[in-house]
């Protein structure tokens, strides 16, 4: 980047999911605007939408537990699964219209089809996922639910699982094949590099070090050239900050007043994995169990038929971490730069009132290689530590909201919006990249208010539910989910390399 400040009508901070869907978003809506990119690392999606910094489910709520919370009266909350659900077929959405736009050379480079499943053991976590079931497939998003209590059954189905298990105690599945594994990092590069084939100008080894809104409303960023050391100027009508972990910093120092009384609390998180072929063979599905009692819904465990680069592999966790970085390639300093007189008071509160985080994280400090193993056998009760490596993934942000002078810790996605509609970000970590193109939707309806009437037309050959429930409407979710298997070949096997 030359010294002479230049002008761009958007830029995008951090070249993760995020930023390539509004990226795409943006270049099809308006293919004259100028849009520059800023990325810190030397490579695109290589921080939390990198494959191996995720689990890479595409979260539809179909196995996730802690969607479907049971209520003191024994009955189960789906509210927030159908949200969940909701979401992601606008994401799926999109991804089959790019796929049949030409965004996408080949569903398969960064999506397959595999079943989802729940998991559990125990009379009190049968009689659980029972209910959960019966209130689930009555909804027409999960009817194609399936419950599974027979352990012959069990067997044919989850063969690793099954070897070596008791099965005097009760088990009990609730198994969707609706389910897909995303790599998010390689559908990021894919749109990424559409929107630079159409004139985006990218920017690898640069970071945005500080934001000032000028008088008009723009902006004038400083950026860093990480390589050189040479700093510069580049003046922006709108701004996103779609840099991970790294976008509460940015916010923060903008300005923004939305962003003042927001916080985020880190934690990294590890998997132990394997490409041993005798064990991915033998289990084909993603699938959660409960978390522990009185533990965080990040801590959910599952056990995950991954496939990354072509090859397969599994992945159990997460097991926690901590590190003050707000990325896994960030700084120490990243958690003591984000405390502000705005927002220590809400930190505060969450350090001196989430016990059961604290209790979850320090045992999970603790544990050694075998009490790792000893987890993972839950699931695999065969499990041979030989055969496992333990993986460190990315860096979570949880967001702590500041509501009524006390800290609420949200283990959401947040999308904030300035007043003035010049400038954006998204904070947050699950269901995060799944509902990358919901969010980013938000972000032009609500930055973009004047222009978006115009747009909507357009955004519905994108997205044809655009504004409808499909929860409500069953012939257009057939209409659509039919659609979208279609293009993104998820009704073919899915073919990977094994061995």
């Amino acid at each position: 980047m030359s010294d002479e400040p230049r002008k761009t009508d958007v830029v995008l901070i951090g070249a993760g999911i995020m930023s390539a869907t509004l990226g795409a978003l943006l270049r099809l809506l308006e293919p004259d605007w100028s849009i520059t990119l800023i990325e810190r690392l030397d490579a695109a999606a290589a921080e939390s939408s990198d494959a191996w910094n995720n689990a890479g489910t595409g979260h539809s709520a179909l196995c996730e537990l802690n969607y479907t919370p049971q209520q003191p009266d024994g009955s189960i909350d789906i509210s927030k699964a159908v949200r969940v659900n909701e979401q992601f077929q606008v994401t799926r959405q999109f991804w089959a219209y790019a796929v049949e736009n030409g965004l996408i050379s080949d569903p398969r480079s960064f999506l397959n089809p595999i079943p989802h499943v729940s998991f559990v053991h125990g009379e009190a976590g049968v009689k659980y996922l029972r209910r959960r079931y019966d209130t689930l497939v009555v909804n027409p998003l999960f009817s194609s639910m399936e419950y599974i209590e027979d352990a012959d059954e069990f067997a044919r189905r989850l063969p690793l699982m099954a070897e070596k298990r008791d099965f005097s105690e009760p088990v009990a599945l609730n198994w969707t094949d609706q389910g897909t594994d995303v790599d998010f990092g390689a559908l990021s590069r894919q749109l990424l590099g559409y929107v630079a084939q159409r004139g985006m100008t990218t920017y690898f080894g640069h970071e945005a070090r500080d934001l000032r809104q000028e008088s008009d409303g723009s902006w004038t960023l400083k950026v860093v050239n990480l390589r050189t050391g040479r700093t510069s100027k580049l003046g922006a009508g709108f701004v996103f900050v779609g840099a991970g972990g790294g976008a509460l910093n940015l916010l923060q120092k903008a300005g923004m007043k939305e962003a003042k009384n927001f916080g985020g609390f880190p934690v990294s998180g590890k998997f132990l994995r394997t490409d041993v072929s005798r064990l991915t063979e033998a289990h084909r599905a993603k699938v959660y169990g409960q978390p522990p009692v009185g533990a965080p819904p990040m801590s959910v465990p599952h056990l995950d038929a991954r496939v990354i680069n072509g090859r397969s592999w599994l992945l159990f966790g997460p097991f926690a971490g901590w590190s003050p970085k707000f990325l896994k390639q960030g700084d120490v300093f990243d958690l003591p730069e984000s405390i502000t007189l705005n927002n220590v008071a809400s930190m505060a509160n969450v350090a001196l009132t989430q016990f059961g985080l604290l209790r979850y994280l320090v045992g999970q400090l603790m544990l050694s290689d075998a009490e790792r193993i000893d987890a993972l056998r839950e699931f695999v009760p065969g499990a041979r530590e030989s055969d496992w490596e333990l993986n460190v993934a990315g860096q979570r942000v949880q967001v702590i909201c500041g509501k009524s002078g006390k800290g609420v810790l949200d283990f959401g996605t947040t999308v904030l919006t300035s007043g003035d509609g010049t400038i954006a970000g998204l904070l947050g970590a699950s269901p995060g990249a799944s509902t990358a193109v919901p969010a980013m939707i938000d972000v032009l309806q609500r930055c973009f208010a004047e222009r978006y009437p115009a747009w909507e037309s357009k955004i519905k050959d994108m997205v044809p539910s655009l504004g409808r429930e499909l929860s409500s409407e069953p012939a257009l979710l057939d209409e659509v989910w039919s659609y979208g298997t279609r293009v993104l070949r998820l009704d073919e096997p899915s073919a990977v390399a094994t061995g």
